[in-house]
């Protein structure tokens, strides 16, 4: 029985001929992703601004009453919630400021939280209460630091990572990467306004996790090929190991979509943000490792013969004399 292959034994597709205009238009999406993040800004969740955050589902209701509601929970007198619909239509969450006094005592919030669910199951037969999440505004303080210290002490350990494994300009390259990949997963979630929490900061590690290992796999056959191939120009051979990696690349990524996708599809609500960072960051992960970590080192004048070692004066007198011998 003959093996199936994706990608044949000869493939020579020409990434690197398009370089220039993939680049131009990575980094205008990355400006444009930024830009979405300082204006439209992300929807943080209660684990990095603090409050209460009520689930709720309307079962027998195609649209949650989302105005209806803001005037019964307002009526409460705990100050005016926000009420924003995540997933389906008819689920929204509802999300208040801790009174007064909670972070001593933390009944003021539970009585606070069995209020507006009691009020809203009495306005509303079909509501669903999915879930209460509760976090101190300490404590969601620490929690985004945390989280943005991960992600940047991540990051500086990859770099620092393939450069001592590679070259500086190698750590260059897998560095920039992955903040392209990274900024690309933040500039969605400022488009669509789902909801940035915990979940999320895992979802951009593993992110980096799969980017950084796709990258070395490119980096480590360049590495080889610039050992064996020393007169080739740059361009091809960069070209050549993206080739030979192409059939693992591609072969990797779809089995990780393959399950993606059904957790998209069927999945619980709850993990929907997660696996769409995920999916979004296979597709930007396997392309950042083609078109901005392979093409960095033509631009940071890397070639065969750069990591060779010069030969001194003395060296050189001794391997002529050595050749004549």
């Amino acid at each position: 029985m003959k093996l199936l292959k994706l990608i044949p034994d000869n493939t020579n597709i020409h990434f690197l001929k398009w370089r220039l205009p993939f680049y131009i238009a990575s980094l205008l999406l990355m400006a444009g992703s930024l830009t979405l993040v300082a204006t439209r800004g992300l929807n943080l969740g209660v684990d990095f601004v603090g409050g209460q955050m009520i689930r709720v589902t309307f079962e027998r209701s195609a649209e949650a009453p989302v105005a209806q509601l803001r005037g019964e929970v307002d009526k409460l007198g705990y100050g005016e919630p926000i009420i924003q619909r995540y997933g389906k239509p008819n689920e929204i969450s509802i999300r208040m400021k801790l009174p007064e006094g909670s972070d001593h005592d933390p009944a003021l919030s539970d009585k606070m939280a069995r209020t507006i669910t009691a009020a809203i199951k009495a306005a509303h037969a079909d509501a669903r209460i999915d879930g209460v999440d509760s976090v101190s505004g300490k404590v969601s303080k620490e929690l985004g630091w945390d989280a943005f210290k991960a992600l940047g002490f991540a990051a500086l350990a990859v770099a620092a990572y393939i450069w001592i494994r590679f070259e500086w300009q190698f750590g260059i390259g897998a560095l920039f990467a992955l903040v392209h990949d990274v900024v690309l997963t933040l500039g969605m979630f400022a488009i669509t306004q789902m909801e940035f929490d915990l979940n999320i900061v895992a979802a951009l590690l593993t992110l980096i996790g799969y980017s950084l290992n796709d990258t070395i796999v490119v980096y480590d056959r360049i590495r080889e090929n610039m050992k064996k191939y020393r007169k080739m120009p740059m361009p091809e051979l960069l070209d050549l190991s993206v080739n030979e990696t192409l059939a693992r690349t591609i072969v990797t990524s779809l089995s990780m979509l393959i399950t993606l996708v059904a957790l998209l599809l069927f999945g619980p609500d709850v993990i929907f943000g997660f696996t769409a960072a995920i999916t979004l960051g296979i597709f930007v992960g396997t392309y950042s490792s083609i078109y901005m970590a392979a093409p960095i080192l033509i631009w940071l004048k890397v070639n065969p013969k750069s990591f060779i070692p010069t030969e001194s004066a003395l060296e050189k007198q001794e391997r002529l004399a050595r050749e004549r011998g």
